[in-house]
C-alpha cells in the first residue's frame, strides 16, 4: 500500500476566499441574464478556476495576485444591472406590488386556542399538529441526509439495491453490493447517523438549527424583530462553523461591519440559493391563516442573506405553512397560496408552476423528475433554489398529501435532498395533523430528541419543540 501523500497546510475550504465565489457569480450572471463574458474571460486568461461543483471541497488557495483580481471582478460584476430586476425585486413594498393576489388580512370568525369562536382572529394551531410538523421535517431531513451531494443516478441504484424503490423507508447499507457503495458513497458526515442501521435520535442540521434559530428570535424579540436582531443573534448564538454557502458569507459581512440587507449582496454569489428557505418553517407555523403575515416575517430573516428568488423561496414556504397551520386541509390549496406571495413573472414562480404542471401530466414520479433535471442539472448548482423549488413542488403535488410519498419524493429527485425532504415534512406532517398520524418507522427512530449546537435546545424533545411553538403562535 502507498503512503498518502503529505497533506497541504495551506488547504482551506472553499466559496470562502473571493477566488472560490468568482465562478459562481459568473453562472449567476449567466441565470441573471447579465453579459459577463469579457469578465470571465479576464478570469480564465489569469489562471482562474470554475466554480467548485460541491461547495466545502477542500483546493490550494490561490496567489495573492489572483486572490486579489478575484475581489476586484466581483466588485466589478456587482455593479451590473440584471434584466430581469424589474420582474425580480427584493424590497417588499415592491413584491406585494408585483403580486396582483396578494392575500389579504385574515378577518373570519375562526376557533382560536381553546376552540372558542372569536370574530377577526385566526385559528391558532394546535401544538399536536405542530408536533407532527416537527417532526415531519426532522424525518424529511434525515432520510435526505446520506444520499446528499449525490447524483440522482446514485440514489437511484442504491435504493433499488436494497428494494426502497420509490422510497418508502430509511436507507440502509444493508445488502447493497459493494461496488455500488464505491462507486457511490454515502454522504461522509451523514452516514454514520443517518443511515437505518444506525439512527439513534435526529443528529445535527442546519435544517433543524434555523427553526431553532427562529423559535429564540421570536422569544427574545417577538414578531416585531428586525433584521438586524436576526444579525445580533447570529453572532451570539450560531457557531460560524454551522454556516453554508449564503448565510457563511452574510456571516462574514457581518464580522467586517457590513450591515443588512447589504449582507446579502456583498460578494456573495449564493444570495439565490436554498438557504433562506430552508429557515421559513417557524414564520408559516406561528402565523395560523394568515400567509401575507408569515411572508413578511419570512422576508426580514430572509434578506440577511438572500435576494430575489433566494427570498421568494422563505416567503413561499412560510405563506403554504401557514394556511396549512390555519386549517387548510389540502396540499394543493396550500401551494396555491405559497405562489400568492411570489411575483408571478419571477423564475421561482416559474419553477413552482413547472413543478406541479409536470407532476399533474406525469403518472410515475421517476419521469417528473427526469423532466425537472432536464431543465436545470446542465445550468444550476444542486443548492440553487430554483431547480429544488421546482423539485418540492413537484413532490407535494405528485404525493397529494400522503406524508411517506411526500418525503420520498422530494428526497428521491436529487439536489438538496435533506433541505427538500425537510419541507415537504414539515407540511406533510401539519396536514397530518398528528404525530400518531405519521407512520411510526419514520418517527420512532428519531427517540423524541435531537441534537444541535444551538444554545439551549440541544437534546430538547419535538413535543417541547412543539409547545414553545405554540407559545410563539399565541402571542399577539
Amino acid at each position: 500500500m502507498n503512503a498518502a501523500p503529505p497533506r497541504d497546510p495551506r488547504v482551506r475550504l472553499t466559496w470562502v476566499q473571493p477566488e472560490d465565489l468568482v465562478g459562481h457569480e459568473l453562472r449567476q450572471a449567466a441565470q441573471d441574464g447579465r453579459d459577463a463574458r469579457e469578465i470571465e474571460e479576464r478570469w480564465y486568461a489569469a489562471g482562474g478556476s470554475p466554480a467548485p461543483g460541491r461547495a466545502g471541497a477542500c483546493e490550494p488557495p490561490a496567489s495573492p495576485r489572483l486572490r486579489a483580481l478575484a475581489g476586484e471582478l466581483l466588485d466589478e460584476l456587482a455593479t451590473q444591472d440584471p434584466p430581469l430586476a424589474a420582474d425580480e425585486p427584493t424590497e417588499l413594498d415592491a413584491i406585494v406590488a408585483a403580486c396582483p393576489h396578494w392575500p389579504g388580512p385574515p378577518t373570519s370568525a375562526l376557533a382560536v386556542g381553546d376552540g372558542t369562536p372569536a370574530a377577526g382572529r385566526t385559528p391558532v394551531v394546535t401544538p399536536s399538529r405542530l408536533h407532527a410538523a416537527w417532526l415531519g421535517r426532522a424525518a424529511g431531513c434525515l432520510l435526505g441526509k446520506p444520499v446528499e451531494k449525490l447524483p440522482l443516478t446514485g440514489i437511484r441504484v442504491l435504493a433499488r439495491a436494497t428494494g426502497n424503490w420509490p422510497l418508502t423507508t430509511w436507507f440502509t447499507a444493508r445488502g447493497v453490493p459493494a461496488e455500488l457503495l464505491s462507486a457511490h458513497p454515502w454522504n461522509r458526515r451523514s452516514a454514520p447517523t443517518s443511515l437505518a442501521e444506525n439512527i439513534d435520535g435526529m443528529p445535527e442540521d442546519d435544517d433543524l438549527n434555523y427553526p431553532l434559530l427562529t423559535l429564540l428570535l421570536l422569544q427574545r424579540h417577538g414578531r416585531t424583530f428586525t433584521t438586524a436582531d436576526l444579525a445580533r443573534l447570529w453572532l451570539d448564538e450560531l457557531p460560524a462553523g454551522r454556516t453554508f454557502t449564503a448565510e457563511r458569507i452574510a456571516y462574514g459581512n457581518l464580522l467586517a461591519g457590513v450591515e443588512p440587507p447589504e449582507t446579502a449582496r456583498r460578494r456573495n454569489p449564493f444570495r439565490e440559493w436554498i438557504g433562506a428557505q430552508i429557515r421559513a418553517d417557524v414564520h408559516g407555523w406561528t402565523h395560523p391563516g394568515d400567509p401575507a403575515g408569515a411572508a413578511a416575517q419570512a422576508h426580514r430573516d430572509a434578506v440577511l442573506t438572500h435576494t430575489g428568488n433566494g427570498v421568494y423561496g422563505a416567503m413561499f414556504t412560510a405563506a403554504a405553512l401557514a394556511v396549512a397551520a390555519g386549517g387548510e386541509s389540502d396540499v394543493h390549496g396550500c401551494l396555491a397560496a405559497g405562489l400568492r406571495v411570489v411575483p408571478p413573472h419571477s423564475r421561482y414562480a416559474r419553477a413552482v408552476r413547472l413543478g406541479i404542471e409536470t407532476a399533474r401530466t406525469e403518472g410515475e414520479f421517476d419521469t417528473v423528475v427526469d423532466r425537472l433535471h432536464a431543465v436545470y442539472a446542465d445550468t444550476h448548482h444542486w443548492v440553487h433554489v430554483l431547480p429544488n423549488a421546482a423539485l418540492l413542488a413537484a413532490a407535494l403535488t405528485h404525493a397529494d398529501g400522503d406524508f411517506t410519498r411526500s418525503i420520498g419524493n422530494a428526497v428521491s429527485g436529487g439536489w438538496d435532498t435533506d433541505s427538500n425532504g425537510a419541507t415537504a415534512g414539515s407540511l406533510a406532517g401539519l396536514l397530518a395533523g398528528t404525530p400518531d398520524a405519521l407512520p411510526h418507522h419514520w418517527t420512532t427512530p428519531l427517540k423524541n430528541r435531537l441534537a444541535t449546537s444551538v444554545p439551549g435546545f440541544d437534546g430538547a424533545g419535538f413535543d417541547t419543540l412543539a409547545a414553545l411553538t405554540h407559545q410563539e403562535a399565541l402571542r399577539p
